[in-house]
C-alpha cells in the first residue's frame, strides 16, 4: 500500500475457489456497502467486473490510510475477510491474461 494520506483507490482480484463462483459474487456485492456502513470507504461506487477466467476484479476507495489501519483491527471487517477466504484467493492483477493488453477489458458485473 502506498503512503497516500487521503482517499486511496485500490484494485483487487479475487479468484473463486472451485464451485464458489456464485458465493464470491454475493460477498463482493456486499463488500463495499458493508465497509461504508463502518465508515471506512468513500461514497464512490465500486466497479466490479469479471476476467475471462472467472476472476472478479473490484475497484473501490478507502477513506484514508487510517481507515485501512482501522479495518485491520475491526472484528466486523475480519468477518468480511473470512467470508472472502471461504470462497476465493486474492491474486496479483498481473496474473490475469487481460492485463497483458494495452487496454485490459473485463465484463462488467455492476
Amino acid at each position: 500500500m502506498n503512503a497516500v494520506s487521503g482517499p486511496s483507490v485500490v484494485i483487487v482480484a479475487y479468484r473463486p475457489k472451485p464451485g464458489k463462483e456464485a458465493e464470491l459474487k454475493k460477498v463482493v456485492e456486499s463488500h463495499v456497502p458493508d465497509l461504508h456502513k463502518l465508515g471506512l470507504v468513500t461514497d464512490r461506487k465500486p466497479v466490479i467486473c469479471e476476467a475471462a477466467d472467472g476472476t472478479i476484479i473490484e475497484v473501490f476507495e478507502w477513506l484514508s490510510v487510517d481507515a485501512i489501519k482501522q479495518a485491520h483491527s475491526n472484528p466486523e471487517v475480519h468477518k468480511i475477510w473470512a467470508a472472502f477466504g471461504e470462497c476465493c484467493d486474492c491474486v496479483p492483477l498481473n496474473t490475469l491474461k487481460e492485463t497483458g493488453d494495452m487496454f485490459a477489458g473485463f465484463t462488467p458485473l455492476n
